[in-house]
Formats: structure tokens, C-alpha cells, sequence
């Protein structure tokens, strides 16, 4: 690893996961990366509860996977998650999966994500609450957040999809 990653999920490459091949498909990497996101969340005590009290919902602009190597039924996989930057309304994540057994490094990626009212997917500022959890969890990672960098513009998203904010 390039920089250092303080929370990972630990997961099992299911049989259904792979292709003809026998390797994991491609697509399932996001579904990786989308389930980390929510064991991070709660690993930093900002859960899908939370998330819905603050009237917020986490909608996905941008994603991105680099495939390093392939992993295999039955694998076990390490899927290491951090926030990198956080904007007004953006969040990117960052993922590094590793395999277990020989620490290989099988993918990398991020995905982007804005916030938006949970109702009408108006623009919405990220909680304080979440921003309070992420700066409290991420602090002592000796790889700080940088959050005087715009890594992203905010997606230029004001409603997703367009028009629902209208309805």
C-alpha cells in the first residue's frame, strides 16, 4: 500500500462472483466497494440511521476500479476504505483490495459521492455529524485528510436525477 489505510473489510469471494474464467468479475468490485463503505460508516459510528436522521442521502456521482490481479473462489479479501477529501456536499473514497493469503494487491479504485436532501435529492450539505465522525476516525491515520484540496468539484450535481427535486 502507498499510503496507509486504517479500516478495511474483510470479505469472502462467493462462487457466484466469478466468471467463466474463475476469476472474480469485474462489476463485483463495486458491490465491494459499496458494502465497505457501509461497514466503514458504522465502524465510525455514523451508520444508515444516522444517515437517514440527518435527512441525507448519499448519492454516487463517480466511481472508478484499476485491476491489479485476479482473485478466485474462495478467496478471502481485504477491501481497505478511507475518506480522502471532503467537500461541501462531496465525499470521495478511496479502496485498495488485497488478498489475505499472500497480501497481493488485486484492485484499486474510488468512488465520489454528493449528498443530497433523502426526500427530494435536493443539494445537501454533509452533516456536521458525518464530517465529525470521518475528521475523529480518520485523525489518527498517520496519512492525514486534506481537505484544503479540491480533489473534486462538487460533481455539479443540484439534483439527482434531474427533476426529482421538483416532484
Amino acid at each position: 500500500m502507498s499510503k496507509p489505510f486504517k479500516f478495511y473489510n474483510r470479505l469472502r469471494v462467493r462462487f457466484n462472483e466469478t466468471d467463466l474464467q474463475g476469476h472474480v468479475n469485474f462489476a463485483q468490485y463495486y458491490f465491494y466497494f459499496d458494502e465497505s463503505i457501509t461497514h466503514y460508516f458504522e465502524a465510525i459510528g455514523y451508520d444508515h440511521q444516522a444517515l437517514e436522521a440527518d435527512n441525507t442521502d448519499l448519492l454516487f456521482a463517480e466511481s472508478h476500479c484499476t485491476y491489479k490481479s485476479s482473485a478466485k473462489w474462495p478467496e478471502w479479501l481485504a477491501v481497505y476504505v478511507r475518506v480522502s477529501h471532503l467537500g461541501q456536499r462531496s465525499l470521495r473514497f478511496e479502496f485498495e483490495v488485497r488478498a489475505e493469503a499472500d497480501g497481493r494487491l488485486v484492485a484499486t479504485g474510488h468512488i465520489i459521492a454528493v449528498t443530497a436532501h433523502k426526500d427530494t435529492f435536493a443539494p445537501h450539505p454533509i452533516p456536521d455529524r458525518l464530517r465529525q465522525a470521518v475528521h475523529a476516525y480518520e485523525e489518527d491515520c498517520p496519512t492525514p485528510l486534506n481537505t484544503s484540496v479540491e480533489v473534486v468539484t462538487e460533481a455539479n450535481v443540484t439534483s439527482f436525477p434531474p427533476g426529482d427535486a421538483a416532484a
